[in-house]
């Protein structure tokens, strides 16, 4: 039987059950909460225990495994993940390695690689099949997926090699990958077709956040590869409201394309891009911004506009076991 990487250890593929395959715990930047943070804005043991509270909470609406793409630039820090993954017993979470930036390398990436300053093996890719192979740091937790970012400014040469290092740790691995899209400048088309010049198998690669978009020429054109579109944004209505992501899920799924979608928010305990009222500040200006979003209104407005059982169970039981398998 395949088994899946989570952080408390290996699961059977069969056992992860309703997946929301785009959450973050906590995003962070870890300089700016070492440095800030501490005694003003970040309480760490209310912090832990509130990501508890809420994913105790989504277990209990019937998710099985959360799917947390934080990587380096949104502050993964596995110790953490830990303590609340050993008190939310039913609920899996599977951590990424990879990178996220918008444009240019970390200077510690930046000299260092085939051809440059210190002229080696791109050591991206020996840190990111490391994480998937051996585990994270000293944590013993391993990846199980890859994460990368291709935004409105495009292929820059940073994000370019960081996509080239993501694919060869694919190829060496068979791990599965998430683009970070923008919907708005179809940047799923570049991303795709870098991935597949590198020989990336494109059924094992999630378009992240296509939701955004209602264009169904562009999100045909992108499952058409053989990728899956990430339907996840649900609830954060500022780049799309959640009426038109259902509609334009139930448009696709009328056209056949239930078996490359999946579900999720892109949802996150705390984020420090508004660290003093983080809680507030979601609830202002996106309410339905949770984990529980689609468990309470969107699988209901799924089946009012003629999404089948078999088709909400294949977005969110069946395809993320495929990526994963």
């Amino acid at each position: 039987m395949t088994t899946v990487s989570t952080v408390r250890g290996p699961v059977e593929v069969d056992r992860l059950g309703q997946t929301l395959m785009h959450e973050h715990v906590f995003v962070t930047s870890t300089e700016h909460l070492d440095n800030y943070g501490k005694g003003a804005w970040w309480d760490e043991e209310f912090r832990v225990a509130d990501a508890i509270t809420k994913l105790n909470a989504v277990a209990a609406k019937g998710v099985r495994t959360i799917v947390d793409p934080t990587v380096w630039g949104l502050g993964r820090y596995i110790p953490r993940i830990q303590r609340i993954a050993a008190e939310v017993p039913d609920l899996h979470i599977i951590v990424a390695t990879g990178l996220y930036t918008f444009d240019e390398l970390p200077h510690q990436y930046e000299h260092r690689g085939p051809g440059l300053l210190i002229d080696m093996p791109d050591p991206m890719i020996e840190d990111f099949v490391r994480d998937l192979t051996e585990g994270i740091a000293d944590t013993g937790v391993k990846a199980a997926f890859l994460k990368c970012v291709v935004e409105h400014k495009g292929l820059t040469p940073g994000v370019e090699r960081v996509c080239r290092a993501v694919a060869q740790a694919h190829l060496r691995t068979g791990a599965p990958i998430t683009v970070h899209t923008n919907s708005f400048t179809q940047s799923g088309l570049p991303a795709l077709d870098l991935f597949a010049k590198e020989g990336v198998n494109l059924a094992k690669v999630v378009v992240g956040h296509a939701g955004d978009s209602n264009d169904l020429d562009y999100l045909m054109k992108l499952a058409d590869t053989g990728a899956t579109l990430g339907m996840d944004r649900f609830g954060l209505d500022l780049y799309n409201p959640t009426a038109q992501r259902v509609a334009t899920i139930a448009a696709l799924c009328r056209r056949g394309y239930a078996d490359r979608m999946v579900l999720s928010h892109d949802a996150a305990c705390f984020n420090d891009y508004f660290p003093e009222a983080w809680d507030e500040t979601r609830d202002a200006l996106a309410p339905n911004w949770r984990y529980d979003h689609i468990h309470d209104d969107v699988l209901a407005a799924l089946t009012e506009s003629g999404v089948t059982g078999e088709q909400i169970e294949r977005m969110l039981v069946f395809n993320p076991r495929q990526l994963f398998s």
